[in-house]
């Protein structure tokens, strides 16, 4: 667990639960740096006067906002201070909403709250109330000198903190053309059709059996590369390399279910009879190196060509 980012309290009321404030999610991206492909020299970026080209030192650099085009007015470090709110470390309670009324678009970044000491009590109970009356708690706090709306949600023992954009930051819907609601020319037998494959494939939300195979497909890329050398360029052969691009298809919806669901009992078919004759089947994911073992080797091969 990383460090609480701080200490504080949930206030409601006058109900007054210490807490501390955590990071509960992380960036588990690749990194990459601009380079020169002639020497592989890193790529610098400079502040310059775009009028006259010069560099310019940090301190010559202000702070200037565009309220008409070409005119700026320039803002100060006193005018950051003063326009700061004020960072307290409370998560203040202003509502209680149902916990469906808050439209999945609203939710941002999520951290976990976890009670102080002597503050067991006061948590249990607001996660509890929360999940009898399936509520959730919308709040103001600060997180690193910026002001939030949040949502404190009961998750399983936790109360998660998850921050809320603000009404002004969602773009209208307005623009996008989107079907009529309601059936929309559906039939009944498309709908039905629907349904049942839904339900064929409804399944537990289990969150550990989805990797990011694109990071780990980049990787091993990247691990070719390196052992062919950085200069060698590999490209692999295209499959359908020889193939014809498709025309526009007129869309059959009904075939297109009835297909899906035929495939779907395909396989489940297939996987019962790999479990009567006694293969065992070998899985895609046991292929894939795990990232932990890709970053290790990552980190190798940087030291080697340092």
């Amino acid at each position: 667990m990383p460090r609480a980012l701080w200490k504080g309290a949930i206030s409601f009321g006058l109900v007054h639960v210490p807490v501390s404030l955590y990071p509960a999610s992380r960036s588990e991206g690749l990194s990459f740096d601009m380079i020169d492909k002639r020497d592989f020299s890193p790529i610098g970026y400079k502040r310059y006067n775009k009028r006259t080209g010069e560099e310019i030192s940090r301190e010559n650099i202000v702070k200037g906002y565009e309220y008409s085009k070409g005119d700026y007015v320039i803002i100060t470090d006193e005018d950051f201070k003063q326009a700061n709110v004020e960072a307290t470390q409370t998560v203040e309670i202003v509502a209680f909403v149902d916990a469906a009324a808050v439209a999945p678009y609203f939710y941002d970044t999520p951290y976990y709250l976890e009670p102080g000491k002597r503050g067991e009590k006061g948590y249990t109970l607001l996660r509890e109330v929360l999940k009898r009356r399936g509520r959730i708690a919308i709040a103001n706090v600060v997180i690193r000198s910026r002001q939030h709306l949040a949502a404190v949600i009961p998750v399983d023992r936790v109360l998660l903190l998850n921050t809320l954009r603000w009404s002004n930051e969602i773009r209208s819907m307005a623009d996008i053309t989107l079907p009529e609601a309601g059936m929309g020319g559906l039939t009944e037998k498309e709908l039905a059709m629907a349904e049942r494959l839904v339900e064929d494939m409804s399944d537990d939300w289990k969150p550990q059996q989805f990797k990011d195979t694109y990071t780990n497909d980049l990787m091993a890329r990247i691990e070719q590369r390196i052992k062919a050398g950085e200069t060698h360029v590999i490209t692999p052969e295209s499959e359908d390399a020889g193939e014809p691009r498709r025309g526009a298809q007129v869309i059959d919806l009904v075939s297109m279910l009835r297909r899906s669901l035929d495939r779907k009992g395909k396989a489940v078919g297939g996987a019962e009879a790999g479990a009567e004759d006694g293969k065992q089947r070998p899985k895609r994911a046991a292929a894939r190196k795990s990232p932990s073992r890709l970053q290790g080797r990552k980190a190798a091969a940087s030291r080697k060509r340092a």
